[in-house]
């Protein structure tokens, strides 16, 4: 058989057609699919965040041991506890590992010290291994002590502006307070990563504290708490 009519047979040969097709589309619809499969992971995490986020700040808006006189104090108990439920909603996508909570108590009320209402923020605590750049708080911080005691020296920091990005501050009603929740989290690609970066997600919310708080300081009956402050790093 000459050359030219096996050339020939082989022009008119439309057997494995339907594979060669396969072959030559099949990466472009896996690469489709993974997409979107990388889409719709990333919109859940960012769901998943938003939710933590107002839950926590929900939780620690009422959470507190309430007396006789109706007077609700917060613990340090308390706080490590709302903290703890924030991880464990989180487990899934290990916030703690890979983000950073903040919990800030914004007050506006006039303490022993103060000869007016003053706007501060009085204390933080905090849960999460991520530090440094973009895993601090964005809108003030305070010291360990702060808040630990009903003294001058642990009176907070003064942000007068509220707390949040410009233009969407908030700022606690007079004679009361809000907790300020921020959240800070590395979001790795789940199938893409030979395509997508790491990004960095940021979520805030705040509530308005529900009961008559007490807010002298944060309490800690018989130091039977460690407290979450935000110099330490943990999950």
């Amino acid at each position: 058989m000459s050359r030219l009519s096996i050339l020939t047979r082989l022009r008119g040969d439309r057997s494995g057609l339907a594979l060669l097709e396969f072959a030559l589309s099949a990466p472009i619809v896996l690469t489709l699919g993974l997409c979107g499969i990388e889409v719709g992971n990333e919109a859940l995490v960012h769901m998943k965040l938003s939710q933590i986020a107002l839950n926590l700040a929900d939780n620690a808006s009422r959470v507190g041991s309430l007396s006789s006189t109706n007077i609700e104090t917060m613990r340090e108990g308390d706080i490590n506890d709302v903290l703890q439920a924030a991880r464990l909603q989180g487990a899934a996508i290990n916030l703690t590992t890979n983000g950073r909570v903040i919990v800030s108590s914004l007050e506006n009320v006039r303490q022993s010290y103060d000869t007016a209402a003053v706007q501060r923020i009085h204390w933080q605590r905090c849960i999460g291994k991520k530090s440094g750049t973009g895993y601090e708080s964005s809108y003030g911080t305070t010291r360990s002590t702060d808040g630990t005691s009903d003294n001058v020296a642990d009176a907070g920091t003064l942000t007068t502006s509220g707390m949040g990005d410009a233009g969407a501050q908030v700022s606690a009603p007079v004679a009361s307070g809000l907790m300020f929740v921020e959240i800070n989290y590395l979001y790795q690609p789940l199938v893409m990563n030979w395509v997508i970066s790491p990004i960095r997600m940021h979520y805030t919310a705040s509530l308005i504290v529900r009961n008559n708080r007490d807010f002298k300081q944060i309490y800690n009956p018989l130091n039977s708490a460690t407290r979450s402050t935000c110099n330490l790093y943990k999950v």
